[in-house]
């Protein structure tokens, strides 16, 4: 059977997985009777939940007697390891672009990669249904990018396709609405061309793995010489060359729609994947005992970000998890960095903590949801730019991003204005349909952790952000932190409704009555800069008299509620958000009130 191996980028929320679902409804894998879900390429319970792609997965369709692997890839940033091996699978790529909102920035970043290894674009404009949509304007800003990213003469003459992946049609015409989307197949047959087959005994490159209850470890990639079978020897090779192991294949499955299905052969070209193997891993090459150079893997843009995992200290510890100590947090973070070459795990300088460094807050963030998920019980530090030195001038280096922020007219200024004391530079102002502007700045990755909220309480929840990695520049200088210090609980025992009534004029609090508290944690947010131990737990005294207006109901205002992307946002260096299966807590590094005014003391001698 012919075969095709294409992928389907785009920025984060332009339609990537519902257009998969569509390609799969109607290439008649389903019965017509069948059940079917929304976005079934988003398996994972995370991803169903944030509503976004956040591993790339494979399918595959037949149309026409053609089989079509696809690969679903995520829309954000932070997952670009992801999209980087995936492009090495594929000899094609589907571009879609919203209708009314054109190429954005995530659009840039992976279609740049994929140009850069010498893929041939198919740019579809999707959401042509929308009331706003200007498709003229979003096809010439796609041309004026690719030409930006120095694409070949090849890859600017792309075949361009419209259509509604919603409703179900694609169309050659913007102005003719079809009823299926036999138009985009058919662009993918006559555009994508069949896979390169090299010649010489079986080679596959890891690209993804992932692990079965039965099977073990299971390594995807695509065959780029050579067959594989099942009972057959391979042996696999690290980047250098080495040797890591040598095994049987015990099982060879392909994918066939939503499901992977065991095949007798793995032919050159066919996306497959391999169980058998216990120490290869991603970027190694599986490959007959005769090979001896491993392939080359694609090089995989450095992690920006860092922070510190670390075993739970505090006074309510393993109360709520069952996975407590820092070898068992060890073994599942090394078990993590093997499957995202995008993560660097490494043993930090203090005593049972561990530095993962990833490529921004919301990686990190899924990877500890997760871990929470899985009974850990961890202590998180607030995020850290991973810094570079000029070898050749010795001067620090820091990640800078470029950030477009499309925000309403009359809030455009308060967002400049926020931007440059976090030390970020206007690059772009322009308008951005109907009353709207978009902003693009060049910051400092340490200026933006924690501005998303920020940005939405200025904005009235109405910009949109979107950041991506930009370069490595000169270390900008000092950016101001919190405004604001916390309120921090002075004893252990149960948070007391009158307590916090009469702390109310201090600031909102983070706790609801009720809670259990102990020294040293963070229970609201304090009006002033400094921070302040107050006390929780104080009853109301009682006495045997009764007075009109004295036993009024104590009525409290909501307190704050911190998910975990709020909560590592908002904590300084002196501060950890302790992660249980059932909370999410903030707290002080150091519990004790003498310990902490020891620690500023020597800080601020240094």
């Amino acid at each position: 059977m012919q075969l095709r191996n294409i992928a389907i980028i785009a920025h984060v929320d332009h339609g990537k997985t519902t257009l998969v679902d569509c390609l799969l409804k109607q290439s008649g894998i389903f019965r017509e009777n069948e059940k079917t879900s929304e976005r079934m390429m988003d398996s994972n319970d995370q991803e169903r939940e944030r509503g976004i792609t956040i591993l790339a997965k494979a399918t595959s369709v037949v149309w026409n007697d053609v089989r079509i692997n696809i690969v679903d890839t995520p829309g954000h940033a932070d997952f670009g390891g992801e999209v980087e091996r995936i492009l090495n699978m594929v000899d094609g790529a589907i571009v879609l672009v919203d209708a009314a909102e054109g190429p954005m920035p995530q659009t840039k970043f992976v279609v740049s990669k994929a140009l850069k290894i010498g893929l041939r674009p198919i740019v579809c404009v999707n959401k042509i249904d929308k009331p706003e949509e200007r498709h003229n304007e979003v096809v010439n800003e796609v041309f004026d990018l690719f030409a930006n990213l120095d694409a070949t003469d090849e890859q600017l003459d792309f075949p361009i396709i419209y259509g509604s992946a919603k409703n179900g049609w694609m169309s050659k015409d913007p102005a003719v609405k079809t009823a299926d989307m036999n138009a985009l197949f058919e662009t993918v047959l006559a555009h994508v061309p069949p896979p390169a087959v090299q010649p010489g005994p079986f080679r596959l490159l890891g690209t993804t793995i992932g692990s079965d209850p039965f099977l073990g470890r299971i390594l995807t990639g695509r065959v780029a010489a050579g067959s594989v079978k099942p009972n057959q020897t391979v042996k696999a090779l690290s980047r250098m060359g080495e040797v890591i192991e040598t095994g049987r294949v015990s099982k060879v499955l392909a994918f066939r729609g939503l499901t992977r299905a065991p095949i007798d052969e793995g032919v050159a070209g066919d996306i497959v994947s391999i169980a058998g193997l216990t120490k290869a891993t991603v970027a190694d090459t599986i490959c007959a005992p005769e090979v001896t150079q491993a392939m080359e893997a694609q090089p995989i843009d450095p992690p920006t970000l860092a922070m510190t995992f670390r075993v739970n200290d505090s006074p309510l510890a393993g109360t709520e998890g069952k996975k407590v100590t820092s070898r068992v947090i060890w073994d599942r973070l090394q078990r993590e960095a093997e499957g995202n070459v995008a993560l660097r795990i490494s043993r930090s300088t203090e005593s049972e903590s561990f530095e993962v460094a990833g490529r921004g807050e919301l990686q990190l963030a899924v990877l500890i949801e997760t871990m929470r998920r899985e009974g850990f019980e961890l202590g998180v530090s607030r995020p850290k730019v991973v810094m570079q030195k000029d070898e050749a001038t010795g001067e620090t280096l820091e990640p800078i991003e470029e950030v477009t922020i499309d925000v309403d007219d009359e809030h455009s200024g308060v967002v400049v204005q926020k931007l440059s004391e976090r030390r970020a530079e206007m690059m772009d102002m322009r308008p951005s349909g109907v009353g709207r502007t978009r902003l693009v700045f060049h910051a400092p990755t340490r200026g933006l952790i924690g501005y998303q909220g920020e940005l939405l309480s200025d904005t009235r929840g109405t910009a949109v952000m979107n950041r991506i990695f930009h370069g490595y520049a000169p270390h900008k200088g000092a950016i101001q932190g919190r405004h604001t210090g916390v309120l921090i609980s002075n004893g252990a025992g149960e948070s007391v409704a009158f307590a916090m009534w009469n702390l109310e004029d201090r600031g909102p609090m983070m706790i609801d009555v009720g809670v259990k508290v102990y020294e040293g944690m963070i229970i609201g947010e304090h009006t002033r800069g400094n921070d302040l131990e107050v006390n929780v737990l104080k009853g109301k005294k009682l006495t045997n008299m009764r007075a009109s207006g004295s036993d009024e109901a104590v009525r409290l205002t909501p307190p704050i509620r911190m998910t975990l992307e709020k909560a590592l946002a908002y904590i300084q260096d002196d501060e950890l958000v302790e992660v249980t299966p059932e909370n999410i807590r903030l707290r002080k590094v150091f519990l004790d009130p003498n310990d902490r005014k020891r620690f500023a003391r020597a800080t601020a001698d240094a």
